[in-house]
């Protein structure tokens, strides 16, 4: 799919100048590595929350633990923000902590 899109581009790219040429390939690459990294996090992320509806909490923690180091991660690389890291991994927290209480 991807490399679908990268040969449209190529067909129809309104880049003229070298530099503004460069910059589309540029974009490209930062794209595609960036929805890598928001995939990784999405996966991370389905895996802890399948860990809650099983009612496991140690898996849970562990996933949790996962989740948090890639969210500060890929904040780090500037693919999401530092405080929407932050935002996710205190409701994450928060939803780990309630089904602890509850169990």
């Amino acid at each position: 799919m991807d490399g679908e899109f990268y040969e449209l581009q190529e067909k129809y790219q309104v880049a003229h100048s070298l530099s503004a040429k460069k910059r589309v390939r540029q974009s490209l690459k930062h794209r595609a590595r960036n929805r890598a990294r928001k995939d990784v996090i999405k996966q991370q992320v389905k895996s802890f929350t399948a860990a809650l509806a099983n009612n496991d909490t140690a898996t849970a923690e562990t996933e949790l633990r996962k989740v948090v180091q890639k969210l500060d991660r890929v904040a780090v690389k500037g693919t999401i923000h530092k405080n929407t890291a932050a935002r996710r991994r205190s409701r994450l927290t928060k939803r780990l902590n309630a089904a602890k209480a509850k169990a």
